[in-house]
């Protein structure tokens, strides 16, 4: 199961935690694609577009990224990668869950 949290401080969004995978095989998993490319769509875009710094970290199975300056104006980006992942959520509950941390 992929496992996404999001991170809030002082009630706004900044930055997320994905772990695990969705289950399916390797190459071939929709699920794990359409979240993968969300998420990296929307960390290129704080940090190549908004020009906003953040930690990214990447490994198998696990990106995780806190915006470090800018959260104000990262705040679209991230409720939009937020409501993407909810309709995914909605879409394959027993492949995708979403949870808040405050940071």
């Amino acid at each position: 199961m992929i496992r996404v949290s999001f991170k809030a401080a002082h009630g706004k969004l900044c930055g997320f935690r994905i772990t695990g995978h969705a289950g399916g095989e390797m190459g071939q998993d929709i699920v794990c694609a359409a979240v993968s490319s969300a998420a990296y769509m929307t960390a290129n875009t704080i940090t190549d577009i908004l020009c906003a710094s953040a930690d990214i970290t990447v490994d198998d199975g696990r990106m995780d990224i806190s915006v470090t300056d800018r959260v104000d104006d990262c705040q679209s980006i991230l409720g939009g990668f937020r409501l993407h992942l909810q309709a995914l959520e909605e879409q394959y509950p027993k492949r995708v869950h979403l949870m808040n941390t405050e940071v």
